[in-house]
């Protein structure tokens, strides 16, 4: 029985490892009408959610399927296995027994995710009238529980999530129209959808009239590789060969360029302090122009933009988005009307997001490019001014 119970509270300690910041705060708003809330105050890791929990007899040895049903609403799906379930059979159990609420929580939580601050204000003017004071009050707090932290402050950094990333990056693609590209999203593939996905873009008949190809992919992700919505991993290294001069010739030296956010790993970044006479060196942007030859290597003319170094974690702003596309699209708006080339403007990418601290001054984060790129890289200057100041 002692046994049991060990490898049972070392099981919740290896999903414990695995869950991020963003995926606690989840779970404590999902949390809210099962844990009382000077507990829930005091929860730093889920670890604190699991005992509490435990203490509550909602969860034991025995019987796991809470947290299997909070896995799955948070739709950390590939963990389920840990438990003994797979998503079909949560859902099947879900089929006949509904729990609402977390039901209700979850609904709140999705919600929450795509209200910003002035769309929460505009809200609570328009429901005024309507609804007492004191519900206003409840309204503005509960949302301020999970989305701004402890006492309504804002969150400056979450861990690279799967909801609100998507809908902001939806609203920066508006960028990509204006450096003159067509743009296509496509949302919550699984890790075949992606392949297939690629494939067909591999064969497109289209890229013999275009100068570029440009592949954005947010999403969760290991060392080297990122997840689908079924929880699976797809290599990045497959994703780009569909588009090697062999597999792919009419994008044959046309410049074909990956931007991957998400995270490589669960290593945080910790900032070192510099003497404050430390200097960079002053690098030149300019590059030796290559002479053409009669044949490239396979694998020419790639370039693969990364959030994060291999093993480490990647962060995002719960508004704004994550660190390294503020930064990305921040730069391509300020730089490439200047006529920078894309190496120079991802160097510049790299300083900002170098920079950037969460809110405790403890978790830093690196972005990564590598390129096979042969000539410098630059973007016609858009002759309309930036989507920033269009509006």
């Amino acid at each position: 029985m002692e046994d049991d119970s060990l490898q049972f509270r070392q099981l919740l300690l290896l999903i414990d490892e695995k869950l991020g910041a963003e995926d606690v705060a989840a779970l404590k708003f999902l949390c809210t009408d099962l844990i009382p809330l000077r507990k829930l105050e005091s929860v730093q890791s889920a670890m604190d959610i699991f005992q509490f929990l435990i203490d509550e007899d909602y969860l034991n040895e025995e019987d796991t399927f809470l947290l299997a049903e909070l896995l799955y609403r948070i739709k950390y799906h590939s963990l389920l296995s840990l438990l003994g379930y797979t998503k079909e059979k949560v859902q099947e159990c879900l089929s006949t027994f509904v729990s609402l609420s977390l039901s209700y929580r979850q609904m709140l939580y999705e919600l929450s995710e795509n209200i910003t601050n002035e769309m929460l204000q505009e809200i609570v003017f328009l429901l005024r009238n309507h609804l007492p004071k004191r519900r206003t009050a409840t309204v503005c707090r509960e949302r301020g529980k999970y989305a701004h932290g402890r006492e309504g402050r804002r969150l400056e950094w979450e861990w690279n999530g799967r909801r609100s990333v998507r809908s902001l990056w939806q609203e920066k693609m508006v960028l990509f129209t204006w450096l003159g590209l067509d743009v296509r999203i496509y949302t919550d593939q699984t890790s075949d959808q992606i392949k297939e996905l690629m494939q067909a873009w591999q064969r497109s008949e289209d890229h013999k009239d275009r100068d570029c190809f440009v592949c954005c992919i947010l999403s969760h992700g290991e060392s080297g590789a990122v997840y689908g919505k079924d929880g699976k991993l797809v290599s990045i290294r497959t994703i780009m060969a569909y588009f090697t001069a062999k597999q792919c010739p009419q994008l044959t030296e046309k410049p074909k360029l990956f931007f991957v956010q998400a995270c490589q790993g669960k290593e945080i970044q910790r900032p070192v302090y510099v003497e404050t006479d430390a200097r960079v060196p002053d690098f030149s942007s300019e590059q030796q122009s290559i002479s053409p030859s009669e044949s490239i290597p396979e694998e020419a003319d790639f370039l693969l933009g990364m959030a994060t170094i291999d093993g480490y974690a990647s962060f995002r702003h719960v508004q704004e988005g994550t660190w390294y596309i503020q930064a990305l699209c921040s730069k391509l708006q300020l730089l490439v009307p200047r006529g920078e080339d894309i190496l120079s403007i991802l160097t510049e990418v790299n300083e900002d997001v170098s920079k950037r601290v969460d809110r405790y001054g403890m978790r830093k984060q690196m972005p990564q490019p590598a390129y096979t790129l042969r000539r410098r890289l630059i973007f016609p200057i858009p002759k309309d001014p930036p989507p920033s100041q269009q509006y």
